[in-house]
């Protein structure tokens, strides 16, 4: 099989099988990724730019592939994108109430992931489990879903001051996650969080603030055929070809036997990929 395709791409597509499948787009074109695993591929960087929501050429891609203009007004680029709990759509400040009708003012899963430890994160619903695939997850549990994204912030909010909200990537790709209790941790959590969460049940309502009951740990596993033992990461930004024997794929992560590439990273990167 050889494969020889060019494009803009974009984050990888990812499928719960077992192990995930993933896709990486170049413009419309779809390439089976798992099936390269333990090949050669080389991947190399046109020098062009397109931002991933207007298309215009940009010299520095922002927040994963906007160029600044987009950056600037979009409010998927707002900051409280990254901090849901300081969203201010009912102030009637949203960049776009309209986006924020469609993606943050829809239900909400809070969840308790393993990528490289415990950590609480928070998704939309219909983004389950492509959220968690994308963090390098191997055990997932939902625990709350909620009517909006500020709700599952504040949840987030409570769980982060027990446990973590973020992955260490560096130890997510060396495949040394052990497995853990996530039913306990949950419970632990719900009991230390109670007084603040029956708050939030109170300021919301009961069916806003729901606890999920009858969930079962997720376990995924990934197209990895050996992990590095040590990590180097590979950019676009510093090389223009990346070529190496795939040996894997987790999270957004290429595992090469030369080096580890983000592809989440580089959305917008005109990039060709030959194997």
């Amino acid at each position: 099989m050889v494969i020889d395709v060019s494009g803009n791409i974009r984050k990888m597509q990812a499928r719960l099988d077992h192990p995930v499948s993933y896709s990486l787009f170049f413009n419309d074109k779809a390439v089976a990724m798992n099936e390269l695993i333990n090949k050669k591929i080389t991947l190399e960087f046109a020098g062009k730019i397109n931002c991933v929501h207007c298309g215009r050429n940009t010299n520095k891609s922002f927040n994963q592939g906007y160029c600044y203009p987009c950056f600037q007004k979009l409010a998927q680029c707002d900051s409280c994108i990254m901090s849901p709990e300081k969203c201010h759509y009912e102030s009637g400040t949203c960049r776009e109430p309209l986006w924020g009708d469609e993606f943050c003012m829809q239900d909400h899963v809070v969840y308790l992931a393993n990528s490289s430890g415990v950590k609480v994160g928070i998704t939309r619903a219909s983004q389950v489990p492509t959220r968690w695939i994308d963090q390098g997850a191997v055990q997932a549990l939902p625990v709350f879903r909620v009517r909006t994204r500020q709700q599952s912030g504040f949840i987030e909010l409570l769980f982060k001051q027990h446990i973590s909200d973020k992955t260490n990537w560096r130890s997510m790709l060396k495949g040394e996650t052990e497995v853990l209790d996530l039913d306990l941790q949950r419970e632990q959590l719900l009991t230390e969080c109670a007084e603040d969460i029956k708050a939030l049940q109170d300021r919301f309502g009961i069916h806003a603030i729901s606890v999920l009951t009858g969930m079962h740990t997720v376990s995924i596993d990934y197209p990895v055929e050996s992990y590095p033992s040590k990590i180097s990461s590979l950019s676009f930004d510093k090389e223009q070809k990346i070529e190496g024997i795939l040996q894997g794929i987790k999270g957004q992560y290429l595992i090469l036997d030369t080096g580890v590439l983000n592809i989440r990273k580089f959305g917008g990167y005109e990039i060709s990929l030959n194997a």
